[in-house]
Order: structure tokens, then C-alpha cells, then sequence
């Protein structure tokens, strides 16, 4: 069996952290000698492969000869830089990635008034129950103000979509102030806002999030679903598995057995009339 020597050239751009408890000459003309610094790998792509015959009676190069090889061990630091190409590229590959909603998918509505403007919040759910998209309808606004708020809801899905977390539009918009604001009707965990975005992003932190904190209200039934914890059985446990896989997370807000109702002792008559 012929034995033939690969060359493989890559060319790889990184850049090096050194942090340096003082500045001056000899520091910064020794730097590209110490090994203490942390490297970010920013590119890497294949320059050029050779195939040598390493039969003594024939030593041209096959640079057009497709031939299977096997990898010799690498050293530590090889593999390191391997694994840290390989890192960068699968997160560079996931966060360029959209994950869009399921055709069918789970999600709750809610209306709220807000001063004189009512406001109507959907939502639509992956299989999971994260939040994946939002809707945002208005009244007595003009269609400028409306097809605004559409967009908005549109970049806000958009961004769910590609992994942005729901955490990060919170933390933005919670607490921004313009009209309409005032006391907010028909949400029994929101009882006033500092303006339509305000209350719809303190609704998906305590409906997604359990921020508690944003709420002015107690969570109801709360303490109840606490102390039915600790006497579950088997089968409850599987079937509030199956409720939530089932039901929408955001509109029960976790609290499945509050919300679960038994129909194991109803019995249904299907008889018609004589």
C-alpha cells in the first residue's frame, strides 16, 4: 500500500489579549513572546493542499488526486485552537440562525385599557411555551400610530426569533414614559403603566419571565399550587406534564393546577331525545 504525505495550509487571523500592569518599552517589545494572553480566533479559510507520493521511485506532487488520510494525534495546543475554531463557528452559525414559528402554535390575547385607548396583546408560543412572536392592536389611533406599533411588533418578533432574549426587550422598555399612561383595566397582575410598552412588556415578564417584581398584585393561588406540591403523585405529575405541554404558558402563567380542572368524576349523557 502506497503511503503519500498531505501539506494542508491555512491562514488564520486571531487577535491577543495581554493585560500589563505597566506600560513601557521592554513590556511592549517583549509582548509577542509571553503565552499569557487570551486569543480570539476572527477567520480562518484553506490557502492550498498538496499531496506528496513518498514512494522513493515516483516523487511528484498529486495536487489533483483525491486521497483519504489519517489524522495523526495533535498536541495540546492544536487542539485547543481546533476546538475553539470550531466553537466560534457553531455560535456564529446559531446566532445567524431564525427559528421561526410552527404553523399552528399555542398563545393567549389580552385587552387592556390604558386611559381611553384599549390595547389588545397576542402572543404566539413555540412547542416549548417560549415566546416566539407579538401582536400588538390599538384603538382610536390613526393609521399611522397603528401600522408603527405593527412594525414594532414585528422587529420584537423577529428578534425572539433569532435568539435575542426576552429579558433584553424588558429590561429596554420597561418603565419608558409617554401618553397614553395612567391606570391600567382588565389585567388583574398590572394596575398602572408609564405607557402602552411599558404594560406590555411588564405582562410578558410576569406571564414568561415570574418577574413578581413588575406586578402590583399578588399571583393568585400561588401558595396553594405550593402546598399541593408536596402531595403529587405519579400520575398527577404526568398529567400536568401533558397540560403543559398542551395549554399556553403565558396565559395560565404557570400556574397549571390552578387552572386545571377534573373532569374525572363527570359523566355525560349521550342519549338523544325519544
Amino acid at each position: 500500500m502506497a503511503k503519500y504525505l498531505v501539506e494542508t495550509y491555512y491562514t488564520c487571523t486571531f487577535k491577543v489579549n495581554h493585560y500589563l500592569d505597566d506600560i513601557n518599552e521592554v513590556e511592549l517589545k517583549n509582548l509577542e513572546k509571553r503565552d499569557d494572553g487570551e486569543f480570539e480566533v476572527i477567520d480562518v479559510k484553506l490557502d492550498n493542499r498538496k499531496t506528496k507520493n513518498l514512494d522513493p521511485n515516483n516523487k511528484e506532487l498529486n495536487n489533483n488526486k483525491k486521497i483519504n488520510t489519517i489524522p495523526k494525534p495533535l498536541d495540546h495546543a492544536s487542539k485547543n485552537l481546533d476546538n475553539l475554531i470550531k466553537s466560534n463557528s457553531n455560535i456564529h452559525e446559531k446566532n445567524g440562525k431564525r427559528f421561526s414559528m410552527p404553523d399552528r402554535r399555542k398563545g393567549y390575547i389580552q385587552k387592556a385599557t390604558i386611559g381611553d385607548h384599549k390595547v389588545y396583546l397576542h402572543t404566539g408560543e413555540y412547542e416549548d411555551g417560549k415566546i416566539g412572536e407579538i401582536f400588538i392592536d390599538t384603538s382610536k389611533e390613526g393609521e399611522l400610530v397603528k401600522a408603527l406599533m405593527n412594525n414594532f411588533a414585528i422587529a420584537i418578533s423577529l428578534g425572539l426569533q433569532y435568539g435575542v432574549p426576552l429579558d433584553e426587550f424588558i429590561s429596554a422598555y420597561v418603565g419608558t414614559k409617554f401618553e397614553p399612561s395612567g391606570k391600567v383595566y382588565g389585567n388583574d397582575r398590572i394596575l398602572s403603566a408609564s405607557s402602552i410598552l411599558d404594560y406590555i412588556f411588564r405582562e410578558l415578564a410576569i406571564s414568561y419571565q415570574n418577574r413578581e417584581d413588575l406586578a402590583h398584585t399578588p399571583s393568585i393561588g400561588e401558595s396553594e399550587t405550593l402546598n399541593s406540591d408536596q402531595q403529587n403523585t405519579d400520575g398527577q405529575n404526568q398529567l400536568l406534564k401533558i397540560v403543559k405541554d398542551i395549554t399556553s404558558k403565558g396565559f395560565v402563567r404557570n400556574n397549571y393546577k390552578k387552572n386545571l380542572v377534573d373532569l374525572s368524576d363527570v359523566k355525560i349523557s349521550l342519549k338523544g331525545k325519544k
